[in-house]
């Protein structure tokens, strides 16, 4: 009987103390489920954005053309004997390029040069006996009618001189013109003649091209209605103006890359195209190293007006609702996120330009948006440098 007695005590202590177990575990259980509940505070990284004067860009598409072309056509009628430079290669202004047969020419300026020594000789016996007759008239020795005669031959032999001066002149011109020379400094493409060939004078087809390079033009197309808003934008005060003679200009090329020399606008036309209702802008690069070339297809980087009061914020920072609006996550003086519908329709480097939606000291989140819900306590920590700003700043200088 003592024995069954003690083990049934210490199966009542085992059971005690199971159940004892059973409710700590149970409590702590239900702590961790409390704990669980409860919203974290989440650590994000914010930018105190300001406001700035940024400028408007605008990238438009267009091609590069020479700054100076000439097409070399022959302005006289015989055969090429000469080719006197390489294709591709760089001439200069007054260079002779191509000799066409002087012979005919020379043999034309020989005998206009003849027939004005004649035409001289001719005035001169001309001037002398007019000059007789004069004297005689005054003294009634020749009939008035003979004087008359002798007076109007001085005239026409001194037209005579002067129409044999034109001969030569203009034999002295053709000549000339079996030269072909270069009117411009510039790189010269290929021939479209070899030697031996026969050329008419004003053909239609160049004998080659020439063109300037150093420096050369980038004509980019912007549509008339853009063009309209952006005056609206300026008049009405929103958007600083710019002077086209100041305004900077950067180029993209095709494969992508950056044009490492800026360019300068150089005029506006004047008048809409009808066909595309565009108006075409023209810009000036240097092309020291003739890596721009007539023809190629780039796009332009214009500033076209001062944006004032604009908030520059990180790519990664802004993100799209559903409706596809612009959005930013901010954090409240509550330290609670809160987002945010913004206007930003431009870009410099990674950071979008905000021109609504922001005001001065707001608390933008750019890191720790993936946790970051609405409404959430975060523990905001201010980034403490940002590698794209010096770059704004220094394109919202220009």
């Amino acid at each position: 009987m003592k024995i069954q007695y003690i083990h049934t005590v210490k199966l009542l202590v085992l059971a005690l103390i199971s159940a004892m177990v059973l409710t700590a575990c149970d409590n702590q259980y239900k702590k961790d489920q409390e704990k669980s509940k409860r919203p974290g505070v989440l650590p994000v990284t914010i930018q105190i954005v300001k406001p700035e004067s940024v400028p408007l860009m605008v990238e438009l598409p267009g091609r590069t053309s020479p700054h100076m072309v000439a097409e070399l056509r022959p302005q006289v009628t015989g055969i090429v004997k000469q080719r006197l430079f390489i294709e591709g290669s760089v001439v200069s202004a007054g260079q002779m390029l191509y000799q066409i047969d002087p012979a005919s020419y020379q043999a034309t300026y020989e005998s206009a040069k003849a027939m004005l020594a004649k035409a001289d000789a001719n005035f001169e016996t001309a001037k002398l006996k007019a000059k007789r007759y004069r004297a005689l008239a005054k003294i009634s020795a020749v009939s008035k009618q003979a004087y008359d005669d002798v007076s109007v031959a001085e005239k026409q032999a001194q037209a005579d001189v002067a129409a044999a001066k034109a001969s030569l002149d203009k034999a002295k011109i053709d000549l000339d013109f079996t030269h072909v020379i270069s009117p411009i400094t510039g790189r010269i493409g290929r021939s479209s003649v070899t030697v031996g060939a026969l050329v008419t004078a004003n053909q239609s087809t160049a004998l080659a091209v020439v063109q300037q390079l150093d420096p050369i033009y980038v004509d980019v197309t912007q549509s008339s209605a853009e063009i309209l808003r952006l005056n609206r934008s300026i008049e009405s005060g929103k958007l600083g103006n710019t002077e086209n003679s100041a305004v900077p200009v950067q180029l993209m090329l095709e494969d992508g890359s950056i044009y490492d020399i800026e360019g300068k606008l150089a005029f506006s036309e004047v008048s809409v195209d009808p066909a595309t209702g565009s108006v075409t802008l023209r810009a000036v690069f240097p092309n020291p190293k003739e890596q721009l070339l007539p023809g190629m297809y780039v796009r332009a980087k214009i500033t076209q007006g001062i944006q004032a009061n604009a908030f520059l914020v990180p790519h990664v920072a802004l993100s799209h609702d559903p409706r596809g609006n612009p959005l930013v996550m901010l954090v409240n003086a509550e330290n609670k996120v809160e987002p945010r519908i913004v206007k930003a329709e431009q870009s410099i480097g990674d950071k979008w330009v905000v021109t609504e939606g922001l005001v001065a000291g707001d608390r933008v989140i750019i890191e720790g948006l993936q946790k970051a819900r609405p409404g959430a306590s975060v523990k905001p920590e201010e980034v403490r440098s940002v590698q794209s700003q010096p770059v704004a700043k220094n394109a919202a200088a220009k």
